[in-house]
């Protein structure tokens, strides 16, 4: 359902995006092997090797073919699992780990956590008010996360719309709070997508507290 209100012909770069899948795929490969899901290769070439034709636009077009939208959506859905299976070994791991061995994951949990603000946000932006090809243009749908520009239209710019760090603030924020901060989540599709974020979140941060805690003690 479209939106009548919103503005017309405001195009969603790139390379933001394209910039936090490649962030992904360096914080895979710096994770041992250990909390690797297969060879650490596979998935900094998934990543990449789409990456080259999805770059050949500078921005995100109502007119690009839907197969852009569905191998983004597939990246971070590959992403997002991966990185689901890399908590759970971490998590393993960590409870059965020496401190020396400890020491090295607690490290490690940094980069899953990292991976996982990364992957939300991607997916907020992919998301809301129907992702960039249409957000900011009359075809957009009605908004998914209510940003506090929209309630207030006075603290931005005219025809002022979220860019790629309005939603990684957010998936920070989610992530370190464990609950939204400025940013709220309105369709049901989001809110799952914020509890999702949470709870690998609560998971990584609870566990490498209490490792931190014994190797301390």
């Amino acid at each position: 359902m479209t939106n009548p209100a919103a503005p017309v012909a405001r195009h969603a770069e790139r390379w933001p995006a394209s910039l936090a899948l490649l962030a992904c795929a360096a914080l895979y490969l710096a994770l041992p092997n250990r909390l690797a899901v297969g060879p650490k290769w596979i998935l900094p070439v998934v990543i990449i090797l789409p990456l080259i034709p999805l770059s050949l636009r500078r921005h995100r077009h109502p007119d690009d073919s839907p197969w852009v939208r569905r191998v983004t959506i597939g990246l971070i859905v590959v992403i997002n699992l991966v990185n689901v299976v890399s908590v759970g070994l971490l998590v393993h791991l960590l409870l059965d780990a020496t401190v020396n061995q400890g020491r090295n994951l607690i490290y490690s949990a940094v980069s899953v956590w990292v991976t996982n603000i990364i992957v939300f946000a991607l997916w907020f932006w992919e998301v809301d008010r129907g992702g960039p090809t249409v957000r900011g243009t009359s075809s957009e749908g009605f908004a998914d996360i209510q940003f506090p520009q929209m309630e207030n239209p006075h603290l931005a710019p005219d025809g002022w719309g979220p860019s790629f760090v309005d939603y990684l603030y957010t998936a920070f924020a989610n992530g370190t709070s464990f609950a939204p901060a400025d940013a709220m989540p309105l369709s049901a599709r989001v809110k799952a997508l914020f509890a999702m974020e949470s709870i690998v979140s609560l998971v990584t941060i609870a566990v490498v507290a209490a490792r931190a805690v014994n190797i301390l003690t």
